[in-house]
């Protein structure tokens, strides 16, 4: 089993900028494809962004493209998304999530996840 353990969340005004960190520890964290979800209060868990294992591949939700920018550190064991140019309807509950298949390609639905975090909040004000 892996744990993570997301970190970063806050309060930013819009325009601003946050970094989100996901630290793994326990199953091989290096073969599996990560993701972030968020999850904003009355909707369905949605899909933001995911990475390859390799960290060669990424995919990106449409609202997000050229504002995040996901990554992963191998050697660390951990995945970050840096979220620019931050609108209100940003605000949610972010979560990190690993992939249930070794060296599967990143995909955007979150039954292809098997592990997930705790979640951070970030909050957007206008």
């Amino acid at each position: 089993q892996v744990q993570l353990v997301e970190s970063g969340g806050g309060l930013v005004q819009a325009g601003g900028s946050l970094r989100l960190s996901c630290a793994a520890s326990g199953r091989t964290f290096t073969s599996y494809s990560a993701g972030w979800f968020r999850q904003a209060p009355g909707k369905e868990r949605e899909f933001v962004a995911a990475i390859s294992w390799s960290g060669r591949y990424t995919y990106y939700q449409d609202s997000v493209k050229g504002r995040f920018t996901i990554s992963r550190d191998n050697a660390k064991n951990t995945v970050a998304l840096q979220m620019n140019s931050l609108k209100p309807e940003d605000t949610a509950v972010y979560y990190c999530a690993l992939s249930s298949v070794p060296y599967s390609a990143p995909r955007p639905a979150p039954r292809e996840y098997d592990s997930w975090g705790q979640g951070t909040q970030v909050t957007v004000s206008s």
